[in-house]
């Protein structure tokens, strides 16, 4: 038997085509895609006109991709459109970048790229508050809900196909990821209402699994009432620790991830409430609080 360095050393010298086995390409409906990438989804839209492509995710993902596009649907790439700022989604993009092709982000997520330098491919088209892309016969709505995560997130609803794409701060059939790290909390709950205003059938992740508009209601509730019992406790001057024993969100269990991260989901949304909502250093509030 190899050593596990072996193992990994045997498996960077496959060639690529042998490599690929894990990525996988879903149908959606009527032209529509789900593209897997271990934990990494994106969405693409395949026309009579050309393929809208989402986030590339990174070179070897979208190189797979692009080589797929062309095998299986003979159609150049039109239009490349960023969730947000986050570099595990929006690097790769160089593969899609030809002349023919419109690069799209959010004022903000675009601000981000070039501030930090980031290696994507910088957008061509920036928009603040709402743009509608027409790509043959199809429409895809894509608009800002305020802050959630990261830089200039965005949702994408693909109007014709009933379908909803979400990146990183909606999340079905799995727990909020760990301590919630760089999510704005309140803000993923007014997102997330904006977002349930569509009429989707449909709800594709960043992460995780498909759902449908109802997964997006549990979701919302699940990030509501740990919002909520959090403050409770906080306002009631209880420790982070007696509010972790406290807090009941059991009705959550099924979720993925609920046992390993239920603690820190609490934790996060404790820190974020503490700093950021200035919590921690309140006078009128029981207990022990500093800035």
């Amino acid at each position: 038997m190899l050593s596990p360095l072996k193992t990994l050393l045997a498996l960077a010298a496959l060639p690529f085509s042998l490599q690929a086995q894990a990525y996988e390409i879903e149908p959606l409906g009527e032209g529509l895609y789900r593209f897997i990438d271990d934990r990494h989804r994106s969405v693409f839209m395949i026309t009579d006109q050309g393929a809208l492509v989402t986030d590339p995710m990174n070179h070897a993902a979208a190189s797979w991709l692009n080589n797929e596009i062309k095998q299986r649907f003979d159609t150049p790439v039109r239009y490349v459109v960023y969730s947000h700022n986050h570099s595990d989604h929006i690097y790769g993009g160089e593969v899609f970048d030809t002349p023919d092709t419109t690069f799209i982000a959010h004022r903000l997520a675009a601000q981000d790229i070039a501030n930090t330098r980031a290696k994507a491919v910088p957008p061509d088209l920036v928009f603040e508050d709402e743009m509608t892309l027409r790509l043959g016969s199809k429409e895809v709505q894509l608009r800002y809900h305020g802050p959630n995560d990261g830089r200039g997130s965005i949702s994408m609803y693909f109007k014709d196909h009933a379908t909803m794409f979400v990146v990183d701060w909606i999340v079905i059939g799995r727990m909020p990821w760990q301590k919630l790290w760089s999510y704005d909390i309140q803000g993923m709950i007014n997102s997330t209402r904006e977002v349930l205003e569509y009429d989707f059938d449909t709800f594709v992740g960043g992460h995780a699994e498909v759902g449908t508009k109802a997964d997006v209601e549990r979701y919302l509730t699940y990030l509501e009432l740990l919002y909520s019992q959090v403050t409770e406790g906080i306002l009631a001057g209880k420790s982070l620790e007696q509010i972790q024993q406290e807090v009941d969100l059991s009705e959550y269990r099924d979720l993925a991830q609920y046992e390993e991260w239920v603690g820190l989901n609490i934790e996060g949304v404790h820190e974020r409430l503490m700093e950021e909502s200035g919590m921690g250093w309140r006078s009128d509030l029981k207990g022990e609080h500093t800035h």
